[in-house]
């Protein structure tokens, strides 16, 4: 299986519901360093898995919906808790969308895999990964 990662970071604010939570019931501000891992178990005829550009590109336009916002206040996040790993999984959920809808290219089409990592800080991170299928929901 080949593999191609790209990365970039988002800053977001949020707060979580749930005693078991404590201090960050309150809204605090993250950040996030986001990688995307795209996977296929071939490469096209030039030797690529897919365009570093258009990977970048589009995983900007993803997080772009997330960036310096109070996530608390976005529709899409009402009655969760968007905690490292279910942010992984919601960014998942967009790439994947964007791989089928063909806006990584040809390229793009041949992925089979996706795994997007949140990286919180040097020592805490968190992850989704999965096929490139249509989208699934997580338990509210």
């Amino acid at each position: 299986m080949f593999s191609l990662t790209v990365a970039d970071h988002i800053m977001v604010a949020h707060s979580f519901r749930g005693a078991e939570f404590g201090p960050a019931q309150r809204v605090h501000g993250a950040t996030f360093v986001v990688e995307a891992e795209f996977r296929a178990p071939a490469l096209d005829p030039l030797h690529l898995l897919v365009d570093i550009a258009a990977a970048r590109t589009e995983l900007r336009r993803v997080l772009d919906t997330l960036d310096y916002r109070n996530l608390d206040a976005e529709p899409v996040f009402a009655g969760k808790n968007t905690t490292t790993e279910y942010l992984a999984f919601h960014i998942h959920g967009l790439l994947c969308a964007a791989l089928r809808e063909g806006r990584l290219g040809e390229g793009g089409r041949r992925v089979t895999a996706l795994k997007v990592l949140l990286r919180e800080s040097p020592l805490a991170w968190a992850a989704f990964e999965g096929p490139v299928a249509e989208p699934t929901e997580v338990a509210a």
